[in-house]
């Protein structure tokens, strides 16, 4: 049985990390967006340190969905994805 990637949707401030890619496409049986992220780390390392703290924590400026859901409501980490499921990253938007 096949393995659907994941596509993981990169924001403008992280893709100088992805060689210029805004949709990176990971090849990986990942059960949890934690074990998703893993693997395009391994791939884009440098967009590690950008998205989770020392601890291994999204950073505060930091929001990660899958599909229409924040993993900050859904478990964090040990969220559950599916093959061929969607992870957006977004930078949190502050003003006044």
């Amino acid at each position: 049985m096949e393995v659907m990637p994941i596509t993981f949707y990169i924001p403008s401030y992280l893709r100088p990390y992805t060689e210029g890619q805004s949709e990176v496409r990971v090849n990986t049986s990942a059960r949890t967006v934690g074990e998703a992220l893993e693997a395009l780390w391994r791939i884009h390392s440098g967009v590690r340190d950008r998205v989770v703290t020392e601890r291994g924590e999204v950073r505060q400026h930091v929001n990660v969905f899958v599909g229409e859901e924040n993993i900050r409501d859904t478990g964090g980490m040990a969220t559950g994805v599916k093959d061929g499921c969607e992870i957006t990253i977004v930078p949190s938007v502050s003003g006044g």
